[in-house]
């Protein structure tokens, strides 16, 4: 009797051994299809956004014969003649020195200005605060065209027509606004009880915003950095008009590849992939400020 009892007991612990490891195996190919599922996502999101710079890039190096006559995946007679004639010719590559040249020039100008502004909004309290905020960001609502024949008179007239100074300050119309609402953001974040504590420790303003409150705010400005950049750099009405060659930013320069003969397709895509490299750069050098950034500012 006690014999059967053991076998039933050994039975039943053997088939309830069965049945969870069909049901471990169950629940590890679930977990196999739920992480699978995300990566796959990610992977056609990825092809989905490199798919079109990779056809950039295969396209600079092609003439424009192949380009025109044939459908390639990797140039079949490479070439870097396109590269060549950009960097031997003064008017492509000072296009991007001057492009380079007017958007740190607006950084600069746009981050100095909007800290103390955004420190002023964030910590104190003043008639028309919140309408003159809501008025800065009123100027990011307007389209760059509605500016362009003001900012055209008045350059002209003071003579900062084609300079590198006037598209800086013409961009500061939206930047500035920009810079003072993502800041803004930043600093109401920091408690009040920072500044108290620092003056009465006997730091003098200057001195308290510019080794302490800066250095706690700094993913907040590479954030306000890079934003200021990408609009200034492909921001083209105001920079084409504003400019005639001394200045001449090289999304202008670029539109020189149409003539009566046909596009220049080779030098346009190489022109482009040169273009995208700044803002490679960029994301690279302030890569870990954007990640915090947008874990916490007001973006």
């Amino acid at each position: 009797m006690n014999q059967r009892i053991d076998t039933h007991v050994e039975q039943a612990s053997a088939s309830q051994g069965t049945e969870s490891e069909t049901f471990q195996r169950a629940e590890a190919k679930k977990r196999g299809r739920s992480r699978l599922r995300p990566r796959t996502l990610l992977a056609l999101y990825l092809i989905f956004i490199l798919l079109p710079i990779y056809w950039l890039l295969n396209m600079s190096f092609q003439t424009n014969s192949e380009i025109l006559g044939s459908f390639s995946l990797w140039p079949q007679n490479f070439t870097a003649a396109n590269y060549m004639g950009i960097f031997t010719d003064s008017s492509w590559y000072m296009g991007y020195v001057n492009s380079i040249g007017y958007v740190l020039m607006n950084m600069l100008i746009s981050i100095s200005v909007a800290l103390p502004a955004a420190y002023a909004f964030s910590r104190f309290r003043f008639i028309g605060d919140k309408h003159l905020f809501f008025w800065l960001l009123t100027n990011l609502m307007a389209p760059p065209a509605v500016f362009l024949l003001p900012y055209f008179q008045l350059y002209y007239s003071v003579g900062l027509f084609d300079t590198h100074i006037a598209v800086a300050l013409a961009h500061c119309l939206f930047n500035i606004p920009l810079a003072i609402w993502i800041l803004e953001g930043f600093m109401s974040s920091v408690p009040k009880e920072v500044d108290e504590t620092a003056y009465i420790d006997g730091y003098s303003f200057p001195r308290f915003f510019v080794k302490i409150f800066i250095p706690m705010i700094r993913s907040g400005i590479g954030v306000t950095l890079f934003f200021l950049f990408m609009f200034s750099w492909v921001e083209l009405l105001l920079s084409r008009t504003l400019t005639a060659t001394s200045a001449q930013p090289i999304a202008s320069i670029m539109t020189r590849t149409s003539t009566a003969s046909g596009i220049d397709w080779g030098t346009l895509a190489a022109a482009g992939v040169l273009t995208i490299l700044p803002g490679i750069v960029v994301v690279y050098f302030v890569r870990n400020h954007i990640a915090k950034g947008f874990a916490l500012g007001r973006t």
